[in-house]
C-alpha cells in the first residue's frame, strides 16, 4: 500500500433546510446533484477526470438505489464514473472521506468525490404488516370475483396505521430505546443540568448566526435554487435567535419525568441538505498545481454500548490521537456534531475525567482539557442541523474552512454514531 497525504481540494455544501421546510420537495437526489456540480464548477477538471463518487445516504430513497450512482449521472459524470453509498448513520458522510482516503492510498483510484445527502423531509411513512399483508391478498390472481369482493370488506381503517420510518430509524434496534433517550442516560450520569444543556444550546444558535453575518459559510455553500416553488434558498433555516425563557418553555420530551431534561430546543432538528468534497494525493494535487485546503492525517471509529452512544467522539478520539501522535492540546479547532447539547457536555467531562478514561479507554489518566472557544466557533447541529448522512461530511469542510480562516494548522472532527459508535478525523492544512 502506498502512503500518500491525502489530500482535500475542496468542497461545497447545500444550505440545511429544516423537515418540512423550504426544501421538502426536494429529493435527496437534486440535493446531491446540486453539491456535486457546484464543486465541479469550483474545480479545473473535466467530468471524465473523476474516477468515483462516494456518497454517504442514511435512508436511501427507494427510486434511488445506490443514490451516489444516481447523483453523479444526473451531475453529468461520465458514464465510466464508477459510484457508491456508504452507510454508517450519523457519521454517513465521513465514512464517505474515509472509503475514498482507503481506496486512493490502496492505489485504486486517483481522484474521488466524496460527499453525503440526505433528505429527511422525504423518509416515508410505511405501511404495517397487516395492511401490507391484505393488499397481497387482494392481489391475489386465483380469487373470483365474489372472493375479491370478500377480500375488500375485510378492510378496516386501523389497517391504514402507519409505520413512521423517521422515528424507527431514530431508536437502535440492539438496545430498545430513541437517540434523545441515550442523551437522557448521560445527562444522569454526568450530572448536565437542564440549565446547561439550554445556555449550550442557545450559544450554537448565537454563534451559527454571527458566522452567517460574517459571512464564513458563503465560501463552503452553495445557494439551491427549489424548482417546485420558484424560490433560492441561501442560509441554513436552523439558526434563529432564541432567549433563555423561550429555552425554559420547552418541555422534556424524551423523558417526561420529573426528572427528565433533553427537549427538542437542546436537541439537533432533523434535516435536508448534501455536502461533497474532491479528495486526491498529495503529489496529483501539486501536478495539477491545486492548493488544498487541507490534509487528512488520521481517522478512526469506535463502538461502545449503544445505551451510551453519545459517547462515541470520546472513544473514536482516543483511537486517532493514538494513530496520528497527536495530543488533544495541539488541536487548534475541534468539530463536535451537537446531536444533543447533554451528549456534547457529557463528552467534555469524559475527555477531561482521570476516572473515566481510565475505567472505560485503559488510560493513565484522562485525555485532555477541551478549550470551549476552539470548540464550534461557528455553532453546531443543534442551530445549523443534522442531516443525518451529510453531517460527517460537513464538519470535516467547515473544520477546513475555520483553520483557514484563523491561520492554525491542525483539527478535529469527530460524532456520535446511532447504535453505539464513534467516529473522528484530524486534519491539518500544511
Amino acid at each position: 500500500m502506498k502512503k500518500d497525504r491525502i489530500a482535500i481540494i475542496d468542497g461545497v455544501r447545500t444550505p440545511i433546510g429544516k423537515i418540512g421546510g423550504a426544501l421538502k420537495d426536494v429529493s435527496a437526489v437534486e440535493l446531491g446533484v446540486c453539491s456535486l456540480t457546484a464543486l465541479m464548477k469550483k474545480i479545473p477538471l473535466k467530468n471524465d477526470e473523476i474516477d468515483e463518487v462516494i456518497f454517504g445516504c442514511v435512508a436511501q430513497p427507494s427510486d434511488a438505489t445506490n443514490i451516489a450512482r444516481v447523483i453523479a449521472l444526473n451531475a453529468s459524470l461520465s458514464k465510466s464514473t464508477t459510484a457508491f453509498t456508504v452507510q454508517r448513520n450519523c457519521a454517513s458522510g465521513m465514512e464517505a472521506i474515509s472509503s475514498a482516503a482507503l481506496k486512493i492510498m490502496a492505489g485504486y483510484a486517483d481522484v474521488i468525490i466524496a460527499g453525503g445527502v440526505e433528505s429527511m423531509s422525504n423518509i416515508p411513512l410505511l405501511f404495517n404488516k397487516e395492511m401490507t399483508e391484505y393488499f397481497y391478498r387482494l392481489s391475489d390472481k386465483r380469487l373470483s370475483n365474489l372472493g375479491k369482493l370478500g377480500q375488500f370488506l375485510k378492510f378496516r381503517p386501523s389497517l391504514l396505521k402507519p409505520r413512521i420510518s423517521l422515528m424507527e430509524g431514530l431508536t437502535d434496534p440492539t438496545c430498545g430505546i430513541n437517540m434523545g433517550q441515550t442523551a437522557e442516560n448521560l445527562a444522569k450520569e454526568f450530572g448536565i443540568t437542564r440549565d446547561e444543556q439550554d445556555d449550550f444550546a442557545m450559544r450554537s444558535h448565537q454563534k451559527a448566526l454571527k458566522a452567517a453575518e460574517e459571512r464564513f459559510f458563503d465560501e463552503e455553500m452553495v445557494p439551491f435554487y427549489n424548482p417546485y416553488t420558484n424560490e433560492t434558498l441561501s442560509k441554513d433555516e436552523g439558526p434563529r435567535v432564541v432567549t433563555k425563557e423561550k429555552y425554559a418553555s420547552f418541555k422534556p420530551y424524551f423523558d417526561r419525568t420529573p426528572t427528565g431534561t433533553v427537549t427538542v430546543a437542546n436537541s439537533c432538528p432533523t434535516n435536508d441538505g448534501a455536502s461533497c468534497m474532491l479528495l486526491m494525493t498529495e503529489e496529483r494535487a501539486v501536478s495539477l498545481g491545486l492548493k488544498p485546503l487541507g490534509f487528512i492525517k488520521e481517522f478512526a471509529y469506535a463502538g461502545l454500548d449503544a445505551h451510551r452512544m453519545g459517547l462515541g467522539p470520546v472513544y473514536a478520539t482516543e483511537k486517532v490521537l493514538d494513530r496520528s501522535g497527536y495530543s488533544l492540546s495541539e488541536m487548534d479547532v475541534i468539530e463536535i456534531n451537537e446531536a444533543f447539547a447533554a451528549q456534547v457536555l457529557s463528552c467534555l467531562k469524559a475527555f477531561s475525567s482521570d476516572q473515566f478514561c481510565q475505567r472505560e479507554l485503559g488510560l493513565k489518566g484522562k485525555i485532555g482539557e477541551i478549550d470551549i472557544e476552539k470548540l464550534n466557533p461557528n455553532g453546531g447541529a443543534i442551530a445549523i442541523g443534522h442531516p443525518v448522512g451529510v453531517s460527517g461530511n460537513r464538519i470535516v469542510l467547515t473544520l477546513l474552512r475555520q483553520l483557514e480562516k484563523v491561520g492554525k494548522n491542525v483539527g478535529l472532527a469527530t460524532l456520535c454514531i446511532g447504535g453505539g459508535q464513534g467516529g473522528a478525523m484530524i486534519v491539518e492544512r500544511e
